[in-house]
């Protein structure tokens, strides 16, 4: 399931996502579950498009800004939260290496609230200047506890199994179920 929280120009993305990183690090070998949630850039294509006024508009879901994994081993306990981490910085849709932060760890949905209450760090480390972003980071602070909220439903689905889990047979197969 994918979910989006579009303001002016940036939004935020939200998905359940089953991963198996091919090159894990020790200790991360194994297959993931969770949650992905993007700081998206947003914009309307300029398109001209044939019809009415009352025509629908394109919208794209643009670059990654800053992405926040609120994974865990498969096999673990839901809400262990054994693999959360953060990418403070993506270059050209690719994410930096993991970020492991013992806050977000053992609490991740405050820790995820926090960061939503002020995107102003999290805009100028991805090169923005915050000030043109300044109404967006308010209406992302305005609507923090509706993402912080939809972040836990997604994972409560995860962990009712309502996402179907991939198999793993092969070594080596690439495995990766999810929008994000």
């Amino acid at each position: 399931m994918l979910q989006l929280f579009a303001f002016d120009r940036v939004g935020i993305v939200l998905g359940d996502i089953y991963f198996l990183d091919p090159e894990p690090s020790p200790g991360q070998e194994g297959l993931e579950r969770g949650v992905r949630l993007e700081l998206r850039l947003m914009s309307q294509l300029d398109l001209e498009q044939p019809g009415t006024i009352y025509a629908s508009q394109p919208i794209l879901i643009d670059e990654p800004l800053w992405r926040c994994d609120l994974l865990e081993a498969a096999d673990s306990e839901p809400g262990s939260f054994n693999r959360t981490h953060h990418h403070p910085e993506m270059t050209d849709w690719e994410p930096a290496d993991r970020v492991f932060d013992r806050a977000l760890s053992s609490d991740p949905l405050a820790w995820l609230g926090d960061r939503l209450a002020d995107v102003t760090p999290l805009l100028k480390d991805s090169g923005l200047e915050p000030e043109a972003l300044a109404d967006c980071a308010g209406q992302i602070r305005d609507c923090a506890p509706e993402i912080v909220a939809a972040a836990q439903r997604l994972l409560d689905r995860v962990w009712q199994g309502v996402t179907p889990v991939p198999e793993a047979n092969e070594p080596g197969a690439l495995v990766r179920t999810g929008w994000l």
